[in-house]
């Protein structure tokens, strides 16, 4: 099957940031659909009519249920610099996710040890620091509450593996659809109610500040 020409949501000589469906792969991976960053080469080479091989170096990923802002460097030294900045954690990164039960605070910040299972592709929180966890932290505003359900804005201030998903769980809150962090049902297509939807960095080369964004995270039903 051929790949779709992505969503693109902002460009420029540099960088470029496109939407990743939930679902869908950052990167390539065997026996998965076209991946978001084969999608983004196909878009560059057709729109700017390359002749040979389109340049695009993987910034940052999202687990593949989850869906949102991807960034991408379309050179090597805008790939390096971002590298650099990601690295120094000087990227704002927001998210929304519709959870189960509202949170007893509306306003709150978690702090947990992370440690993985990559084997069975999982990771536990603890309260305290233990031998191979990673500290993980984040914030969180509930915007909006429907019924047993609330939608948060989420900050992270660490970017570990499936961190959002089992903090909010660990809270008593777990995603929708997220079945493996406790949610009471899975939809369809493995999808999560968790959308990255702002990024927010000063650019590597023009020092602007950037600030890409999309709408609100519709509640999933």
């Amino acid at each position: 099957m051929p790949a779709l020409m992505p969503k693109i949501l902002w460009e420029d000589n540099h960088l470029i940031a496109a939407f990743k469906q939930s679902g869908q792969t950052v990167q390539p991976e065997p026996n998965k659909p076209a991946s978001l960053e084969e999608e983004v080469k196909i878009y560059l080479k057709e729109k700017y009519q390359k002749p040979g091989a389109v340049y695009l170096g993987v910034i940052h990923r999202l687990d593949m249920p989850v869906e949102g802002i991807v960034l991408f460097a379309k050179t090597s030294k805008a790939l390096v610099r971002m590298n650099e900045i990601f690295q120094q954690r000087a990227v704002q990164k927001i998210y929304q996710t519709w959870v189960h039960y509202k949170p007893v605070a509306p306003t709150g910040h978690l702090l947990n040890w992370l440690k993985r299972d990559e084997k069975k592709n999982f990771t536990k929180a603890y309260s305290t620091e233990i031998k191979q966890s990673e500290k993980a932290e984040l914030t969180y505003e509930v915007l909006q509450i429907k019924g047993k359900f609330a939608l948060l804005k989420v900050t992270l201030l660490t970017g570990r593996k499936h961190q959002i998903r089992v903090q909010l769980s660990t809270l008593g809150c777990p995603i929708l659809g997220d079945k493996k962090y406790g949610a009471l049902y899975a939809y369809e297509d493995n999808y999560i109610a968790l959308q990255a939807c702002e990024l927010a960095f000063v650019h590597p080369v023009s020092n602007e500040n950037i600030h890409i964004k999309i709408e609100n995270l519709i509640f999933p039903g």
